[in-house]
């Protein structure tokens, strides 16, 4: 019996490209005992603002690249979390699915959890959800592994020790992995490249890779669910293949 399964770190409201590789498989792995890493996009992501992309933030206690992501601290500081919610009310009151979409972002932005990874464990959840992406979840801090290990090879293990027979991972990491050291373990490696999607935001030029939250304030759940099957799945067999339906 196959399984696929995902690993990638934490990643506040992400792109849509995350949520595809989120939907593809079948348990996937939040990978909060890696270190943190400065100006990335662990904590923030991009929203539209008049037109334009802006960022905004987790606010952070104690962060450092010499820290792990489940490290690090939130900073639930009200003026904060009301500065966040008003950024995103001003951009999104307009967009057609605020009222939907408003409420579940309120209820992110308010998680009461400390734990940076936690936190985005949690809003990932919240927005899962919402699009009916039913995969099983866990932390990396939580499954029994070797923590010696380092990039590819940490991997690996950790896919067996799901019984993965397929590992699915984000295009960009196509650099960082050996189709043929996969199948040594018994394991297909896939990438999951994002198709080109736009949508109508407002009456702006489009503006591409934008939070999921920036793509459901302007689209309907059914319409954001299609998207996430809008990918192509590259592999050693294949290198293309044809859009992909679960």
């Amino acid at each position: 019996m196959s399984k696929k399964v995902g690993i990638m770190q934490p990643y506040f409201v992400p792109y849509i490209g995350y949520w595809q590789l989120l939907n593809a498989v079948d348990e996937y792995v939040i990978y909060d005992d890696v270190n943190f890493i400065k100006g990335g996009w662990i904590n923030r992501n991009r929203i539209l603002v008049n037109g334009n992309p802006t960022y905004f933030n987790i606010p952070m206690l104690g962060a450092s690249s010499f820290k792990l992501i489940n490290e690090i601290g939130v900073n639930q500081d009200e003026k904060l979390i009301k500065k966040n919610l008003k950024t995103i009310e001003e951009a999104y009151k307009k967009a057609p699915y605020f009222k939907v979409v408003y409420p579940m972002i309120e209820k992110i932005l308010k998680c009461e959890k400390d734990n940076l990874a936690e936190y985005i464990a949690y809003s990932t959840k919240i927005i899962c959800l919402y699009l009916d992406i039913n995969t099983k979840i866990h932390m990396s801090s939580e499954l029994k592994k070797d923590n010696s290990l380092k990039g590819q090879d940490k991997v690996i293990a950790i896919c067996k020790e799901l019984g993965a027979t397929d590992y699915y991972n984000a295009i960009g990491g196509q650099e960082l992995y050996s189709y043929e050291d996969f199948e040594a373990n018994g394991i297909n490696l896939n990438f999951v490249k994002t198709n080109e999607i736009t949508y109508k935001q407002y009456n702006n030029e489009f503006i591409p890779f934008l939070s999921i939250i920036d793509v459901m304030m302007f689209n309907s759940k059914e319409e954001v669910k299609q998207m996430l099957t809008e990918f192509t799945l590259i592999n050693n067999e294949t290198k293309e293949r044809c859009l992909w339906k679960k």
